[in-house]
């Protein structure tokens, strides 16, 4: 897994701009432990929408959202289902997305098919962490327009995504596999998709990608 990881890390000069970027309701690019990603604050009103709009995604596909820790993704989390847990001491931080019912009440504009779930991640990327440390979560989905191949570097995911990119945190390539999306009917876990991790890494805690 790690030698997926950017080769660089950010100035800080850049990661305050970037902050400033999201707290403004912008769309940042950044390097992630998979892919590049394009985040905004969840923090923000409107900004969900805007990113939507930027990525062409359909609203009925619904936004993950990246955490600095586990426990700013438990805070979001009604329940994490019992058979998760080991999953989550295993991979998180990792390339693991976990859909888990959402905290009642919880008011974020993510899209998708309802508003009782919620697809969490913490990445094993101190960028994003340390973003998401000031920012708070961050709705944040692969830097291509949607059903589009995701660049492997900073300057082509601004390129594809064009003007509405607020700020791009460059990290050297960034070639990973997506996350892995795992959900839970009751105690039978579902893969909703296989990236970085098999469903054998998943059973046995192996290395992963």
């Amino acid at each position: 897994m790690s030698d997926r990881r950017p080769a660089a890390e950010v100035p800080r000069p850049e990661l305050d701009a970037a902050v400033a970027a999201l707290m403004a309701g912008g769309a940042v690019v950044l390097p992630t432990d998979t892919v590049y990603g394009v985040a905004t604050a969840t923090a923000v009103p409107g900004s969900t929408a805007a990113l939507f709009r930027l990525k062409r995604r359909p609203v009925d596909v619904a936004l993950p959202v990246l955490c600095a820790d586990e426990a700013q993704a438990r805070a979001l989390a009604g329940a994490i289902p019992p058979g998760a847990e080991p999953l989550v001491a295993r991979w998180w931080p990792g390339p693991l997305t976990l859909v888990v019912p959402r905290r009642p009440g919880l008011d974020l504009d993510l899209g998708g098919p309802d508003n009782e779930t919620i697809g969490l991640r913490v990445p094993d990327a101190p960028v994003v962490r340390a973003i998401a440390r000031r920012t708070g979560p961050l709705a944040c989905t692969s830097a291509n327009r949607h059903g589009r191949p995701t660049p492997a570097t900073a300057a082509e995911a601004a390129a594809e995504l064009g003007p509405g990119v607020a700020a791009v945190l460059d990290a050297g390539p960034c070639e990973g596999l997506p996350s892995t999306v795992v959900a839970w009917d009751g105690d039978e876990r579902r893969i909703l998709r296989q990236g970085a991790l098999t469903a054998d890494d998943l059973d046995t805690g192996g290395p992963g990608t």
